[in-house]
């Protein structure tokens, strides 16, 4: 009985393991950090990218959030999924039109039915304005290309 409990026991971390490392695998991040340093919660309480700061931080199923304020990862920890970036936090634009997994600008935001987006802006191509013009069918085709690649 002992070996079967231990045995479900090791089967159960392996895949709590796997998952999240898949989970990071899917995610933009830089050494484990999500959304270059950036506090997901201003973008909703502020209504602007805020850089975080390092001394206040945690970590969510293997990815790490910076935040600006104490209050604001106390927000964060209530209701992580609530704040998390949309697309594993890769540009919804690019997430929509192609299923790609394309770099953000963290200053480029939309918050789209209560859910962080962000997207590109570099060299004279601000994927915004793209997604604005298309934006319900690019969040449908953005919403299945993302549970392509994580599932």
């Amino acid at each position: 009985m002992k070996k079967q409990i231990l045995i479900l026991f090791v089967a159960f971390l392996s895949a709590t393991t796997f998952a999240q490392n898949t989970r990071v695998s899917n995610f933009n991040l830089e050494n484990k950090l999500a959304i270059q340093g950036y506090d997901p919660v201003a973008y909703f309480t502020q209504k602007k990218a805020v850089k975080g700061k390092s001394t206040i931080a945690t970590t969510y199923e293997g990815v790490t959030y910076n935040f600006s304020t104490q209050a604001n990862k106390e927000a964060f920890l209530k209701n992580p999924a609530g704040y998390e970036p949309q697309y594993g936090g890769w540009c919804a634009y690019a997430m929509g039109a192609n299923g790609e997994k394309v770099e953000i600008n963290p200053e480029t935001f939309k918050i789209v039915d209560g859910k962080l987006n962000l997207y590109y802006n570099a060299f004279f191509n601000n994927t915004l304005k793209s997604w604005n013009k298309d934006e319900v069918n690019l969040k449908k085709k953005a919403d299945a290309n993302w549970k392509k690649i994580i599932n």
